[in-house]
């Protein structure tokens, strides 16, 4: 059997984590602005620091598994 898990994880976070998608933290007028398709390297940073911690989160600590197969 084929453990699709942590693939399925990173990608779906990836979509999601992108700077500027949902949202973006810090913003350029606020703290956090939703939606607004803009990014700086402080976003990318948070978002980057964000995304590590949560692929971390669901892969080792959660252990998600998807099996196909």
């Amino acid at each position: 059997m084929l453990d699709l898990g942590a693939m399925f994880v990173a990608g779906i976070l990836f979509v999601l984590l992108s700077p500027g998608v949902l949202f973006q933290m810090p913003g350029h007028r606020r703290w956090v602005e939703f939606g607004n398709f803009h990014t700086s390297a402080a976003a990318v940073m948070v978002h980057a620091l964000l995304y590590f911690a949560l692929v971390s989160v669901f892969t080792v600590a959660i252990r998600v598994r998807l099996y196909f197969g």
